[in-house]
């Protein structure tokens, strides 16, 4: 049986790769639900606190739907239903992950690629890499992954993407502000490792809380949002890695956290 997401443990980082490069790492259901699993083993995981997903193969992060996996040609049927509720609990999971997470794009991606891309908190890309929803060229529209989509990309650019079905540079997606890097694609690795070195080396309970928070306030409206943060930097403060933090600085020293 094919293994359809690997994960690697290196550094405090853990990597989880889609394993089907002759698809172009196309969602299909069981892929899916192997991502999915894959997510919640890497969340419970003490050892990790960097999340990096990416896709296998030179040509794709994640090319959309396995359209020939739930779309029965011959009764003119899909199982969309099945498809749509593991998209949903995929997407549930990457966004509700307590640790951050970092797309590493190596190609297309496109579709639910796209909204996987996005449902990360940090995106880093080939030149070579392909942003796009090429949904509406087949007649449909990116309906699931139009919510992280939107908490990415700015309304105007994101409703253009939609509705023409172009796909854009990784430059482009840089200039819209929802690629944080683009790098030759022989640097992509270094790049990656770089970012989530940078991040793994702060606290793990500063950064689950600092990510709860930031998703939690950002449909808030302004005075709701500020009264939450409140809360939450009084759960900070309290928290031993804050205190050890406060400590080190007024003894001029590096931290050693707890997490």
């Amino acid at each position: 049986m094919q293994t359809l997401v690997t994960t690697t443990l290196e550094n405090n980082t853990a990597t989880l790769t889609l394993q089907r490069p002759e698809r172009l790492n196309a969602l299909s259901i069981p892929l899916m639900e192997a991502l999915t699993t894959a997510l919640q083993a890497a969340d419970q995981d003490p050892q990790v606190k960097v999340i990096v997903l990416t896709g296998s193969g030179p040509k794709a992060f994640c090319a959309g739907a396995d359209i020939d996996g739930f779309y029965n040609e011959a009764q003119g049927t899909m199982d969309e239903h099945n498809f749509r509720e593991k998209l949903v609990l995929l997407l549930e999971t990457l966004m509700r992950s307590q640790k951050p997470t970092l797309a590493r794009v190596n190609g297309f991606a496109l579709g639910g690629g796209f909204g996987l891309a996005m449902a990360c908190d940090l995106v880093v890309a080939a030149d070579s890499a392909r942003f796009g929803t090429p949904e509406v060229n087949i007649g449909l529209f990116p309906m699931v992954i139009m919510p992280v989509l939107y908490r990415s990309i700015g309304r105007k650019a994101l409703m253009e993407l939609m509705l023409t079905g172009d796909k854009i540079t990784a430059e482009a997606a840089k200039e819209l502000g929802f690629v944080n890097h683009v790098v030759p694609a022989a640097e992509l690795d270094a790049k990656v490792a770089e970012l989530a070195a940078k991040i793994s080396g702060k606290s793990g309970s500063t950064l689950r809380l600092g990510r709860e928070a930031f998703h939690t306030m950002a449909d808030m409206p302004l005075s709701d949002a500020l009264r939450y943060l409140k809360q939450m930097l009084s759960q900070n403060l309290h928290t031993p890695d804050a205190r050890e933090g406060l400590q080190a600085f007024l003894e001029k020293r590096p931290p050693i956290w707890n997490s």
